[in-house]
């Protein structure tokens, strides 16, 4: 009869210990969904800000048709859905080197330069910018802590029963990690 008694208890106990990690995998599961998409938030509102900044030097550069059509094909190739976080950062690091070659067409141009819409817009895309970064390490914290907790023992068994794998981080590669430089002419004076 104990014996009965100590084996009902050690399953009550092995079933609420795998409720309790597999509690515990959904809410990083969805915490990582919720990350992702804050990011995609982000990613939306610099595909319109980068919209609007192309339409804005259009009218100061006609002839960089080539720049400008560059730009729109990133950008339409980010904004496409169904991408991973692996494809979407490449779509995205494409976006930021075409549109660092846009910004860069300003230089040529000092009244495009000094357009309050044009410098309006550039300052709203950095701090968006700057906010997709703060979005992506959050995302990335909380894949690494699910993935972890899918890879390691004992929560990986309650992992593999309920098939909750792991999640891609969403990183930048290679060259695209460096940040596009532009200088307005406000750096170092031409030399004579």
């Amino acid at each position: 009869m104990w014996a009965l008694i100590i084996i009902g208890v050690v399953l009550v106990v092995l079933v609420l210990w795998a409720v309790g990690v597999y509690n515990g995998l959904i809410r990083l599961r969805n915490l990582v969904q919720e990350a992702w998409r804050q990011i995609d938030v982000e990613l939306k509102r610099r595909h319109d800000l980068i919209g609007n900044l192309v339409e804005t030097v259009k009218g100061y550069a006609a002839h960089e048709r080539g720049t400008l059509e560059d730009v729109m094909k990133a950008r339409s190739a980010a904004m496409a859905g169904g991408q991973s976080p692996a494809q979407q950062a490449q779509s995205e690091g494409l976006l930021s080197q075409a549109l660092g070659r846009l910004i860069a067409v300003a230089e040529a141009y000092p009244d495009l330069k000094a357009n309050q819409n044009f410098l309006a817009l550039q300052q709203e895309l950095t701090s968006t910018e700057d906010r997709i970064a703060a979005a992506r390490r959050y995302y990335n914290a909380n894949v690494r802590e699910l993935n972890t907790r899918v890879e390691t023992v004992p929560s990986n068994i309650v992992a593999g029963l309920f098939h909750i794998g792991r999640a891609e981080y969403f990183e930048v590669e290679g060259e695209e990690r460096d940040a596009v430089k532009v200088d307005f002419g406000q750096g170092t004076p031409p030399q004579a």
